[in-house]
């Protein structure tokens, strides 16, 4: 029997990721950069989306790759990122083949993190461009409060006061020649769970008492909506090296989605944007629902390696601390 093994998620081929932040105003974004030709899906499952592009990655839409996924701060402000890595494909001749030179395919979507330090500096192209050049630079890859986890937060559903750090998270597996892994900035209005053992990592935190409030029943318990709309968004990518149509991409984001709602609760509300792209770029062929079950599984696992933050806490408590 084939057995599944933990490997690094920069040894997946085709793919490389970089992050780049403004740190002092915590925000940032992460760049997933696709060097062959590489079909993706996406599924969106929470209420207040910032995305771009999205609408080519419909099965019936005439797109048939993508160049770059990008995950940002800045909510609808850092879709302006996507710029910056057009940029940067474009000074290597890399997208959509046209007679006026090509034309980069990104698709974006973005978490909101305004509120955190400051709310009029966001990712915008030149974040993007720098995330593009810090991806030729694998060393420099990092987990935590990095790219578009770097103002990233857990458990707002009473508001700062309550809430945790989180950040970036990524895990990757390999069964036989198939390789799949998750990239996630957790930014959700939730708790945050390890799926293994039931432990909540970060969530809804009283800091006077030392003690985690349960963010289900502190939804259950407000007589009116919590003013959270468009705050939260838990963002992330699929990338394996297996061979899907656009159909079966979104299939796999759609499954993997039942690894936010293993390690996320609440999740998919109407004040969640919670959005996840599938990519695969041919070199292997698998069972979909077999990748599909995985991509649920790496997801759950990158939730919790967000949670277990590292770096910049910008005041908030954290699972490291």
């Amino acid at each position: 029997m084939k057995q599944i093994r933990t490997i690094d998620i920069r040894d997946i081929e085709g793919y490389r990721i970089g992050n780049a932040e403004y740190e002092d105003y915590a925000t940032g974004c992460t760049v997933i950069l696709a060097d062959e030709k590489t079909v993706c899906g996406v599924d969106v499952r929470g209420g207040a989306p910032a995305s771009r592009e999205n609408a080519l990655l419909n099965p019936l839409a005439a797109n048939d790759s993508v160049n770059a996924v990008v995950l940002s701060g800045g909510s609808a402000f850092g879709l302006d990122a996507s710029s910056g890595v057009m940029k940067y494909l474009e000074e290597k001749n890399i997208g959509f083949p046209t007679a006026f030179g090509p034309v980069p395919i990104v698709v974006s979507s973005c978490l909101f993190d305004l509120g955190l330090v400051s709310a009029k500096v966001r990712p915008d192209a030149s974040l993007g461009m720098q995330a593009c050049l810090n991806a030729e630079n694998s060393d420099l890859l990092k987990e935590g409060s990095y790219g578009a986890g770097c103002g990233a937060s857990v458990g707002k559903i009473l508001g700062r006061d309550f809430s945790m750090k989180s950040g970036l998270g990524m895990y990757a597996v390999q069964l036989g020649s198939f390789k799949i892994g998750a990239v996630v900035a957790v930014n959700a209005a939730g708790d945050i769970y390890d799926e293994r053992t039931g432990e909540t990592l970060a969530g809804v935190y009283d800091a006077k008492e030392d003690r985690f409030l349960n963010a289900v029943d502190c939804l259950y318990s407000l007589s009116v909506q919590p003013d959270l709309f468009n705050t939260n968004t838990t963002i992330g990518a699929i990338i394996t090296n297996g061979k899907f149509s656009k159909t079966g991409l979104t299939k796999i984001a759609s499954m993997a989605h039942n690894g936010y709602a293993r390690a996320i609760r609440p999740v998919h509300t109407m004040f969640d944007g919670d959005s996840i792209y599938a990519c695969g770029n041919g070199h292997v062929e698998i069972d979909l629902n077999t990748a599909g079950t995985l991509a649920a599984d790496v997801m759950a696992e990158a939730i919790r390696r967000a949670a277990v933050n590292h770096g910049p806490s910008y005041g908030l408590p954290c699972k490291s601390e």
